[in-house]
């Protein structure tokens, strides 16, 4: 998965934080988590290759701040940089997440109008006191392209009404990993599942996670790769109804189709959780440990 980290850091603030992963693999590095800083990659969206052209291609979508929250306080010094960034950049898609949706509107560009042609906007929810807490921010706030993630998904979550809306276009979903984890339930996912193909929304099983219970057995999964094959071997993930990107090229033009192709490296690719919604392999071979 390609990922772009402006920033790196965050702060918890619910319960979805609890085992936080980052905190988990910044400990093993020796890095305080909780110190919000900026990265190197800052300007990775506007890296170019020798010929001139844009490292990243058109057309493709990019997942923001994974190891962050793209709306977390400390970084308030550098988002409108970044959201210059995202504007000069209209060619790709950008997914943003965060847990902090009571700040997304005071953190908008100026310009934001009704919403970035090229943004994905969406929220964590983890539980249902999650789920009704953010979600109905995330409805209220102007935005071309709405979704949300439970990951880690902590308990069951019913978000039918929010579902009926028509503006949540995507949902991911998995289970916890690493230090701590708390038990993810089949039972939890096939109701999210079910819940998505009843509005036509995408749904995503990404991962199991490491504790995943089903029929009342307790599997315990340490293997990652092993996660991924196994959400996808379960069927529960869903294609709904596309999502229309207006992508434009530098020159102001719209692109006739707005997705790329992800380009798959490993034979696994093609029985990953993540397949219907990774934005492409970047070859790193981590999962092929």
């Amino acid at each position: 998965m390609i990922i772009w980290n402006p920033w790196h850091g965050c702060n918890k603030v619910s319960e979805g934080c609890e085992h936080c992963y980052m905190y988990f693999l910044d400990s093993k590095r020796g890095i305080d988590t909780s110190k919000v800083f900026r990265t190197r990659q800052f300007n990775m969206p506007l890296q170019r290759i020798r010929n001139g052209n844009y490292k990243l291609p058109s057309g493709m979508s990019l997942y923001v701040g994974l190891s962050t929250d793209f709306f977390v306080e400390a970084a308030d010094c550098w988002r409108e940089e970044a959201w210059k960034i995202i504007r000069k950049r209209s060619d790709i898609v950008f997914r943003l997440l965060t847990k902090r949706a009571h700040r997304i509107v005071s953190c908008l560009p100026a310009d934001w109008g009704e919403g970035y042609e090229n943004v994905l906007l969406s929220v964590t929810c983890e539980n249902q006191k999650r789920a009704d807490e953010r979600l109905p921010v995330l409805l209220n706030i102007p935005a071309k392209h709405k979704g949300f993630m439970s990951a880690p998904l902590i308990g069951a979550i019913d978000v039918e009404k929010y579902l009926q809306s028509n503006q949540i276009e995507e949902v991911l979903c998995g289970g916890e990993n690493y230090d701590g984890s708390r038990p993810c339930h089949y039972d939890w996912v096939k109701s999210l599942s079910d819940q998505c193909r009843r509005y036509n929304v995408t749904f995503d099983f990404i991962e199991t996670g490491s504790i995943f219970v089903k029929d009342g057995h307790t599997y315990h999964i340490p293997d990652k790769r092993t996660q991924s094959l196994q959400a996808f071997k379960s069927g529960l993930s869903f294609k709904g109804k596309e999502m229309n990107f207006k992508l434009f090229s530098a020159d102001n033009v719209l692109f006739d189709n707005n997705s790329m192709p992800a380009p798959f490296f490993r034979d696994h690719c093609h029985t990953c959780g993540s397949k219907m919604t990774c934005n492409g392999c970047s070859n790193c071979k981590a999962c092929d440990k």
